[in-house]
């Protein structure tokens, strides 16, 4: 996600969604109530009297504005819907008043205007925008002895190679030769680990090198084989990263790191309840006042509680006594089950009772 321009005086922030994390997070940004401009297509009919029965009309793009009345992110198939009244756009085309479907698309500008951006919506959206700056992903495409990285960003790929290794070829001999295997897997080991903060590795190519290279991986060096999948392709190299993208993987391996983080998170919490701990507590009323006492060090929160003023001031008082903050998902079976606690819970540093 990036911002192009921000003008909190006027309430006004437009960025750029760049993955499908960055419109999952925009769902819980946009409220209703808003002025969300972005650009549209609409079909326009000619009224000039002479439009025959087949006539369906002119397809044209402009940028609209909505007062927005209703927000959906649709996850299976990766769209963000805002629906509202027009307040603004080209009124030859549109009257202002009538409704109309905003559909927020990857890479298209999108204009935000809030009577007020409360502390925890630029918090989400600023921390939304530095995640977009981590690598989220490597893609080590092999063929033969040769392999390239891809180092995946939310603004594109940077590219990391050749890795030569020398394997093939009548100089070598064949007792040597997996000794040359391994100084080369080796090698694109070392080069993996300079990139710091990777969550996940996908290991593709069109032969076997890929599996050895993972059986490497899972011999040597047990914690990267832990994050990392091996992926088919036609090709290595460049093309055989291309062919990864494609596929749409890195975005579902995102998405699958975050919802792990947070159900790991809610597992602990229904544990600490399941032992009938006293260093866990829920509902609002409850995390209200552990909040108070300084006792919370890990604060869960259903996103759609966020928007709510005493949750916010609930959030406030735990990240103002030093502990963690974490907005959970609706969407997932850890977020089902936090909403079945009332939508909020925290663990404690030490007993209330």
């Amino acid at each position: 996600m990036r911002i192009v321009h921000e003008d909190f005086r006027k309430g006004i922030i437009e960025l750029v969604p760049e993955t499908l994390d960055d419109l999952w997070h925009l769902s819980h940004i946009i409220e209703v109530g808003d002025i969300l401009s972005s650009k549209t297509t609409r079909r326009i009919q000619d009224t000039s009297g002479e439009r025959i029965r087949s006539d369906r009309g002119i397809k044209k793009t402009f940028f609209l504005g909505i007062r927005v009345e209703d927000i959906n992110f649709h996850k299976y198939t990766g769209k963000l819907r805002a629906t509202g009244t027009i307040e603004h756009g080209p009124e030859d085309l549109v009257p202002l008043g009538s409704h109309h479907t905003l559909d927020l698309k990857l890479n298209n500008s999108v204009k935000i205007k809030k009577d007020t951006w409360s502390r925890w919506t630029i918090k989400r959206l600023k921390e939304a925008i530095k995640a977009s700056r981590r690598p989220s992903a490597i893609i080590v495409a092999i063929e033969d002895d040769v392999a390239d990285l891809g180092i995946v960003k939310q603004y594109g790929i940077d590219y990391y190679g050749p890795i030569i290794g020398y394997i093939s070829g009548k100089r070598i001999l064949q007792k040597n030769r997996r000794h040359a295997v391994l100084d080369f897997y080796n090698e694109i080991y070392v080069a993996i680990l300079g990139f710091k903060e990777i969550q996940s590795i996908i290991i593709a190519g069109p032969g076997f090198s890929k599996n050895d290279f993972h059986q490497f991986l899972s011999e040597k060096y047990p914690q990267m084989a832990k994050i990392s999948q091996i992926e088919s392709t036609g090709a290595g190299g460049r093309a055989g990263i291309g062919e990864v993208l494609k596929k749409g993987i890195i975005e579902k391996i995102a998405a699958e790191n975050r919802i792990a983080k947070e159900m790991r998170i809610v597992g602990k919490v229904l544990e600490e309840i399941g032992r009938t701990s006293d260093k866990v507590t829920y509902g609002r009323d409850e995390v209200g006042e552990a909040s108070n006492a300084g006792a919370v060090y890990q604060l869960l929160v259903i996103d759609e509680l966020v928007r709510k003023a005493d949750i916010e001031k609930i959030m406030d008082s735990v990240e103002n006594t030093g502990g963690k903050v974490m907005v959970v998902s609706s969407e997932h079976e850890g977020g089902k089950q936090l909403m079945a606690l009332g939508g909020i819970a925290g663990l404690l540093r030490y007993s209330l009772r």
